[in-house]
């Protein structure tokens, strides 16, 4: 598929489908900023699969388009579960950089217990948020073998705690 065709195709869908996504999306969030980064990362992944959305018609497409802005959503959302609530904040800015810090370097102390893949894999999933499909594209490995190394990893990091 040329470069041209990818626009025209990308650049059709993007008009007929966005409004629809958006409108559908911020029923779903409730919110209209996350609906609309959720819809354009959902273009970039068409752009991204061109290749895959040229070899579907248009209602199948449509429906990979929306099945993506879905998954974004869920993993949002899934993120959001796992991240930290704070009861209270630092009284100062200082209070908080020293705390931080201490965070950081505790953290870093604790990665050295683990071997150089294990800690690769571990800092792009929890320190970075990649999924194990992404990481393993990126090392070059099935997501199997990602989400095995994060297994070891965390058992790894559990023996470095119970020891301090």
């Amino acid at each position: 598929m040329t470069e041209e065709h990818t626009e025209k195709m990308m650049e059709q869908l993007y008009k007929t489908l966005y409004p629809q996504l958006l409108r559908w999306c911020r029923q779903m969030t409730g919110d209209q900023r996350t609906a609309e980064e959720l819809v354009q990362e959902a273009f970039l992944r068409g752009l991204c699969h061109a290749d895959i959305l040229a070899g579907l018609s248009e209602s199948q497409q449509r429906a990979w388009l929306y099945r993506t802005v879905k998954n974004l959503y869920v993993d949002c959302v899934r993120r959001r579960k796992w991240e930290l609530t704070v009861d209270s904040f630092p009284e100062t800015q200082a209070d908080s950089d020293i705390s931080e810090e201490m965070f950081m370097v505790e953290w870093g102390e604790l990665l050295t217990h683990l071997p150089k893949l294990e800690r690769q894999v571990f800092v792009l999933r929890y320190l970075h948020g990649y999924t194990s499909g992404q990481i393993g594209r990126r090392l070059h490995m099935p997501a199997g073998t990602v989400r095995a190394k994060l297994h070891e990893a965390r058992k790894h990091l559990r023996q470095a705690i119970g020891s301090q």
